[in-house]
């Protein structure tokens, strides 16, 4: 059985109190939490409030999200990591998201590479202070200045910070990057997602395209998920979609239970 959790970007109009209801209704795990939505965090709520909402609602809050273009060299990153560290903390997320670049197709090879260790090197001991994991998540956008989950877990491996580090294993994104090796040993949390227009080149293929998966997807997500699984990943299976038709849907409950059910149905764990 997957451990499914919900991203807030799936009910993006939903309040946080809301999303919480509907996460648990779902029977998820847990959810994660944007700074890139309407409205302040939390709706205003304080972190250590927040927390205790999840906590009373069974679930965890399993990551915040986001410090976007973590790689772009600027120190106020540095600062934007630790106070979104300091809020994780209060709240109670083991997690904080680490978006890259999605704007550099000039740069070389090497500097992206050397981007990369140079922002891990300086947040790793911000993590480590808060005792949380940064989670990196590929994209597939070829303006992207970290596609590759390779790159990504050689540098891991060379600064020795699998502890801090983990990867996002988007199913969008690996899609989208040409697929290649899961890593689920490196993996904290997978995102979920689905593409039916058959017009869609997949280069075309955007945010906005991505929906809730049904029979109709282009992206291989039962495919990708078994792949994780035959590698023994066992964590949570988040789904964040995009698309201004699932932010509108009058029964979010019924539709979000149908893409679960049609995940899950493909799933061959074997017995405990």
């Amino acid at each position: 059985m997957y451990r499914f959790a919900l991203n807030h970007m799936t009910l993006a109009k939903a309040s946080y109190t809301q999303l919480l209801a509907m996460a648990a209704q779902l029977g998820c795990v847990g959810v994660e939490v944007r700074n890139d939505l309407r409205g302040e965090l939390f709706d205003g709520m304080c972190a250590a409030d927040a927390g205790q909402a999840a906590r009373d609602a069974g679930l965890q809050i399993l990551a915040l999200a986001e410090v976007c273009a973590f790689d772009n060299g600027h120190a106020d990153k540095l600062a934007e990591t630790k106070a979104l560290a300091a809020l994780a903390s209060a709240c109670g997320a083991s997690c904080i998201s680490l978006i890259p670049r999605n704007d550099s197709p000039e740069l070389s090879e090497i500097d992206r590479r050397r981007n990369l260790t140079a922002a891990l090197q300086q947040f790793q001991p911000v993590l480590e202070a808060f005792g949380l994991v940064g989670l990196i998540e590929p994209l597939g956008f070829q303006s992207c200045s970290v596609r590759s989950k390779t790159d990504v877990v050689e540098t891991i491996e060379t600064l020795d910070a699998a502890h801090c580090y983990k990867l996002v294993h988007d199913t969008f994104h690996h899609h989208l990057a040409g697929g290649g090796p899961v890593f689920a040993e490196h993996t904290g949390i997978v995102h979920v997602s689905g593409v039916s227009n058959a017009r869609l080149s997949v280069c075309d293929m955007q945010d906005a395209d991505r929906g809730l998966v049904d029979a109709g997807d282009r992206l291989g997500n039962r495919e990708q998920l078994q792949q994780l699984t035959d590698a023994c990943y066992t964590g949570p299976v988040s789904i964040e979609a995009f698309a201004a038709d699932v932010h509108a849907l009058k029964d979010p409950l019924s539709a979000l239970s149908d893409t679960m059910a049609f995940l899950q149905d493909a799933v061959q764990l074997e017995p405990a």
